[in-house]
């Protein structure tokens, strides 16, 4: 118990302690970054970007207003001017104003200054504060000289909205000399005319587009002032060179705050780690000989005698250090189990395959046996034998020469499967028709002696889409296979039913039928499902075959068997399948 305190204890003090520091920073980088952002919108925006953030950062109390010291800084350093006027129309603040600003407005000048930007020789930024139930307005004034420049050379050089031809020279001197370009365009914003060193060769703008630069000039090179004659319908555009607007002071103790924060946070949280590293990894040693047996093979027993008495209690339970991981263990143990079933499934398979390689060499040996004896009477005494028995000998010899090309044509295709080739591309098939035709060639096929056939179809035409091609050799396995497998006098009955969504294949007989065992490894390519018996023929591969093209086509296979009353075995395919190019099969 005092060990589980002390445990309790650290962990729950170094939690809160973690969790109120990451909060601090976490809350003094938000500040940083809404910061950094106002900067930002004050550089890219400016002036409009000043007005709408001092707006925003300024609270009234009781008609007192409260303006930050940094914007009065900044007032005072960019030669601004501050009004704040309420309902009545009565200047409640003032900052840095001049004396020819008034301290009162009437309804007409309001409506004015809004409507012209203007107030006096004053351009004015105007913005609502609305947060409070009798509203505020801001009025930002200041000295615009790049706008005062421009209407006077247009009072002074034009003539019909373009430079007087006479004064063209003199304001051209002027322009260069300030530094800037100037543009004069048309009401469908062509440019008709440039003076000055032109940045560039734009020849008109966009609707918006001197909005734009009104509004976002931190997003353009140039600053532009823009003054529109009604009379002429021309407009003068004046660029000149940008100028930001510095950052606020407070940013430099901002920064220099989260410098140390950062600094304590490292020293802090590389200390903590050092210190949880040894106390609390300790497990993880453990896991250490975990894996080394797990890479051995030894997955029965995760844990030895020991470390069990190391990591359970008594009663079974996880001690309590190793609580903290007992996801882990419970992972560990699952792992174990599904690695174990692995193995045992391999052994399995690896049993299955020396069954099908030893069928198959049963298979291969006993034509070759028959042929190879044949061989030698024909070597020794051809002439002691009538035409008859040549032509007998002849015909055992062919066929057990097709038998061994049936196999090796299994093998093939085993192999061909394995790489995924690719067959003809599929097409709507009507299963109907398809079914009855394999049928019809078992019907009619003489060698088949003692097996009744029968073709139960659909009324109407079951379509579906697939391989006509692979679809005859799923029939041929299927049916072979319950030739094969049963003796004489079976009844085979073969039938195409319609599903929802799906088509249906039925392969059913009343024969032998099949335990669980065979069931279950009906379709392994290495179990052949039945005895090598000389009477039985085949590789043990027609059933693998079958299932893979099956699944080729996006189907299923569905077994319904019991030992002594026969084998139904129904294939569902889907009526329609995606990516209908070309399908590829593959034997698992």
């Amino acid at each position: 118990m005092k060990v589980s305190r002390r445990l309790a204890f650290h962990f729950t003090y170094q939690l809160i302690a973690f969790s109120l520091f990451l909060f601090m920073l976490l809350l003094t980088l938000f500040f940083v970054i809404a910061k950094h952002i106002a900067n930002e919108e004050i550089r890219r925006n400016f002036p409009a970007g000043v007005v709408s953030n001092l707006t925003a950062e300024t609270l009234t109390e009781n008609g007192v207003v409260n303006l930050a010291g940094h914007w009065k800084d900044l007032l005072h350093e960019r030669n601004m001017w501050l009004q704040v006027v309420d309902m009545k129309g009565n200047v409640i603040h003032a900052t840095n104003t001049p004396g020819d600003v008034p301290s009162s407005y009437s309804v007409s000048q309001l409506l004015e200054i809004k409507e012209e930007r203007r107030l006096g020789k004053y351009t004015m930024g105007l913005e609502m504060d609305l947060m409070y139930e009798d509203p505020l307005l801001f009025m930002l004034g200041w000295v615009d000289e790049s706008n005062d420049r421009l209407r006077a050379w247009f009072a002074d050089y034009q003539s019909g909205g373009m430079p007087d031809a006479s004064k063209y020279n003199q304001l051209e001197q002027e322009i260069q000399r300030e530094g800037g370009f100037l543009h004069i365009i048309d009401g469908k914003g062509n440019i008709q005319l440039a003076v000055g060193k032109e940045m560039g060769d734009k020849k008109s703008y966009h609707p918006l587009e001197l909005m734009s630069m009104q509004e976002e000039p931190g997003a353009y090179v140039t600053n532009v002032s823009v003054y529109w004659d009604k009379k002429s319908g021309m407009t003068w555009v004046y660029h000149t060179p940008y100028d930001s607007v510095g950052k606020q002071p407070i940013m430099n103790q901002i920064l220099i705050a989260v410098v140390w924060l950062s600094v304590i946070a490292l020293v802090t949280a590389v200390t903590l780690s050092i210190w949880h590293g040894y106390r609390y990894s300790r497990p993880l040693l453990l896991f250490t000989g975990w894996f080394e047996r797990m890479g051995s093979g030894s997955y029965e027993e995760v844990l030895t005698p020991k470390d069990r008495k190391k990591v359970f209690r008594k009663n079974g339970k996880l001690r309590l250090r190793y609580k903290l991981y007992k996801e882990v263990i419970h992972s560990f143990y699952h792992m174990a189990e599904k690695l174990a079933a692995t193995e045992r499934e391999r052994k399995r398979l690896e049993q299955n395959r020396e069954e099908w390689m030893s069928g198959i060499s049963h298979d291969l040996r006993t034509p070759l046996s028959s042929i190879q004896g044949y061989g030698y009477m024909l070597e020794s005494m051809p002439e002691n034998w009538s035409p008859d028995e040549l032509r007998e000998m002849g015909t055992v010899i062919r066929e057990k020469g097709d038998y061994m090309l049936e196999l090796i044509d299994d093998f093939s295709l085993v192999f061909r499967l394995k790489t995924e080739i690719h067959p003809q591309d599929m097409c709507p098939l009507d299963l109907n028709e398809l079914v009855r035709r394999c049928v019809l060639k078992y019907v009619n096929d003489a060698t088949l002696e003692g097996v009744t056939f029968l073709f139960e179809g659909a009324d109407d035409p079951v379509l579906a889409a697939g391989s006509s091609k692979w679809l005859h050799r799923l029939m041929d396995n299927l049916i072979s296979n319950a030739v094969k497998h049963n003796p004489p006098g079976v009844t085979v009955t073969v039938g195409v039913e319609e599903r929802a969504e799906s088509a249906v294949i039925v392969v059913k007989d009343n024969g032998v039928g099949m335990d669980e065992k065979t069931q279950r490894n009906l379709f392994e390519r290495y179990y052949r499902g039945t005895n090598t018996e000389g009477t039985i023929d085949g590789s043990g591969l027609g059933m693998s075959i079958a299932k893979a093209i099956i699944e080729a086509h996006r189907g299923t296979v569905e077994i319904e068997s019991e030992v002594g009353e026969g084998t139904c075995i129904r294939v569902v395919l889907p009526r329609e399948i995606k990516n209908q190019g070309s399908i590829s099969v593959k034997i698992r």
